[in-house]
């Protein structure tokens, strides 16, 4: 707790008070505030849950993106190369593919599987795996790597229907939840999950910063859950703004950041309307947020929906005036929409998301002058 406060503290006298949010740990007195600006370094992107065409650089996926105004892309990468790491050539493909259709490769999603593995030497291999692999990022140009955490699959457990017959997926705990199967990781608790992080960031974080390339956390689907669901004391539970503050400090770097997933960090609130605004406060102003995924539910903890992002509970123009005053210079992405059967791969919804986003950038920015 000490090393959390400590790290808070050294963070907040760093930045200025210029950036709009609390000023509970800031002295408001010691800094002029300086006026709101328009920001020309947020923009809309795309990435691996949606994709026209045979992959995410076909032609049919770039010109799909390119007709919705979306030119950055977060890809997924397949096969490992013999080393254990990602296939350099095959990122060196993809990098030529998307500067050929007038995309930039912003970003790589990387697997879980560290965390699922306990101390020892099949760790220690992946670790180096890791470090290989934001060496690779680096070499083609790439400086985010997004991430999620997950020792027991990405809950959801109905479906409901929506505006225009779509469908909405949700999740609710399910009054047996005690009783369900241990997931394949076996039981992990609070402790060893975070003993797993911080073993990660400790060795991660040091070779972002030499190879420059930012390292992007996607918060656990769904945060909040009862300790011992399935097994496992998530780290983002029980209180996923705590976890999110703990995360952040445990190696203080600006290499140590997020994926913020607003829907994601929603599921696990009781009021998201009110409550999300402090998070992206709380991480904007400190240059934590690396990306943006652009998520609404209806709901909150332990009971919601996934809904588009015009209808659900929070204000998303709120956000963007956070993003817009903290100079973010990330994407937006469009994430989890819902489906239809005349819409098998979401094309539809995600194109009224790319379209939503813009007209919000648009929109923040109008308030203000440059």
């Amino acid at each position: 707790m000490k090393r959390r406060e400590f790290g808070k503290q050294l963070v907040g006298s760093a930045i200025g008070a210029g950036i709009l949010g609390s000023t509970a740990d800031q002295d408001a007195s010691a800094q002029p505030v300086r006026a709101p600006r328009t920001n020309s370094l947020m923009h809309v992107g795309g990435d691996y849950h949606s994709v026209a065409g045979s992959s995410i650089t076909s032609k049919e996926n770039l010109d799909y993106n390119l007709r919705y105004g979306v030119k950055h892309l977060t890809v997924q990468l397949g096969k490992r190369s013999p080393d254990g790491g990602w296939d350099l050539d095959e990122l060196k493909r993809i990098k030529e593919d998307c500067e050929k259709g007038g995309v930039t490769l912003e970003a790589i999603r990387m697997d879980p599987s560290y965390i699922t593995l306990r101390k020892g030497p099949e760790r220690d291999r992946e670790m180096d795996n890791i470090i290989g692999n934001i060496r690779k990022a680096s070499e083609v140009g790439v400086k985010i790597i997004t991430y999620h955490w997950t020792v027991i699959p990405i809950r959801r457990n109905r479906q409901t229907p929506g505006r225009g017959n779509v469908t909405y997926a949700g999740f609710k705990l399910e009054d047996n939840w005690k009783d369900l199967a241990v997931g394949k990781s076996g039981e992990v608790s609070w402790e060893d999950y975070w003993e797993r992080i911080s073993y990660f960031l400790e060795k991660a974080i040091p070779a972002a910063r030499h190879y420059d390339v930012r390292m992007a956390c996607h918060p656990y689907d769904p945060p909040g859950l009862p300790f011992g669901y399935q097994g496992a004391d998530n780290w983002d539970s029980p209180a996923v703004f705590e976890a999110i503050k703990r995360y952040e400090s445990t190696v203080e770097s600006p290499y140590n950041g997020f994926q913020l997933c607003l829907g994601t960090a929603a599921e696990g609130l009781k009021n998201p309307s009110t409550e999300i605004l402090p998070i992206v406060q709380y991480l904007a102003k400190r240059g934590k947020i690396h990306q943006i995924h652009m998520r609404n539910i209806r709901g909150g903890l332990h009971n919601f929906e996934e809904v588009y992002p015009d209808e659900g509970e929070m204000d998303f123009f709120k956000v963007m005036r956070i993003l817009r005053d903290a100079q973010f210079a990330g994407s937006l992405c469009p994430d989890h929409m819902p489906r239809h059967p005349d819409d098998p791969k979401s094309l539809q919804s995600f194109a009224f998301g790319y379209g939503y986003i813009k007209a919000l950038i648009q929109a923040v920015n109008s308030e203000v002058s440059g």
